[in-house]
């Protein structure tokens, strides 16, 4: 439980740099036994002391005190954002706009997507968290997202989904003489799921969808061949060319691999394994302007 106060970090902070509890307290207009009493109630709540005491008023960083001191300075900085932001309505977007991304379009669609968007809103700012698909969904639970990018839905979660982009899943393999071969026969990638594996981590939103795939197939996962999981596709790749073994992917992330012949990549049966690329949010959000915006602007770059 938080016990401290934002004037406790403020004594801090501004006895830090002026290296005296003297001129902090002036600076603050306080009292000289105020300002000790915020500081030594801060040091009580952290557990640790913060600034080693000399003659006539004058302090010193302590240890813990340079540790912890920027972690103050971000802190202070965004609630003088947050209360500029909540004075001026336009203001708003100086608060930076929290997403998280699954792994396939936060490497193969967000970069192109948030430079045209900064690019049309050049005063706005993100922050971006990545994980696999249901690491995006607990951090649109906890507050720590807004906005999510995913790549499979959640079921039973109070979420809203906006469908943005069709992505097809395929089997990717060496380009060898034997997959060559197969390739030219027909071979379907739906054969291939015997063969030695490196699969997506347990969770992601290609992961889910195959399973999904191989239970209507009536396609037991145990007979999977799996040498790695991995929660990287550009590693998954490139131990694909080297002949580790073959994966199934998203094809956004191959487009370049395949035009440079580096991989070989058969579509799971005919009529194609596909998927669609989110962006969710939590059911009632209360959106600021800023958050709108880009609501807006990314239902209409991706119906563009």
């Amino acid at each position: 439980m938080v016990e401290y106060t934002l004037r406790q970090l403020e004594v801090f902070a501004a006895a830090a740099e002026q290296e005296s509890l003297t001129r902090a307290a002036e600076l603050l207009h306080l009292t000289q036994s105020t300002a000790s009493t915020h500081l030594r109630t801060l040091e009580q709540c952290l557990g640790v002391p913060l600034l080693l005491r000399r003659g006539q008023g004058g302090v010193a960083l302590t240890e813990d005190g340079h540790r912890l001191y920027p972690m103050v300075k971000k802190i202070l900085s965004q609630c003088q954002t947050l209360e500029a932001a909540a004075r001026d309505p336009e203001r708003q977007t100086a608060l930076p706009l929290l997403l998280g991304a699954s792994t396939v379009p936060g490497q193969y669609m967000l970069p192109e997507l948030m430079a045209a968007f900064l690019q049309r809103h050049p005063t706005y700012r993100y922050e971006l968290r990545h994980g696999d698909s249901a690491q995006v969904h607990k951090l649109l639970q906890s507050g720590q997202v807004r906005f999510g990018f995913v790549g499979s839905r959640s079921e039973g979660d109070a979420m809203v989904y906006y469908p943005l982009q069709e992505d097809e899943l395929v089997m990717v393999t060496p380009n060898t003489a034997h997959y060559q071969a197969l390739l030219r026969r027909g071979a379907w990638g739906r054969e291939l799921l015997g063969e030695p594996t490196i699969a997506r981590e347990q969770g992601s939103g290609t992961d889910r969808t195959l399973q999904r795939y191989m239970a209507r197939m009536g396609y037991d996962p145990r007979d999977l061949h799996i040498v790695a999981r991995l929660d990287d596709p550009e590693t998954i790749k490139r131990m694909v060319t080297q002949g580790a073994g073959v994966s199934v992917l998203s094809a956004l992330s191959v487009r370049q691999e395949r035009k440079d012949g580096r991989a070989l990549v058969f579509p799971m049966d005919g009529e194609g394994l596909r998927r669609t690329i989110y962006l969710v949010h939590r059911q009632n959000l209360a959106c600021t302007a800023g958050e709108k915006q880009f609501l807006n602007f990314v239902q209409g770059y991706y119906q563009k």
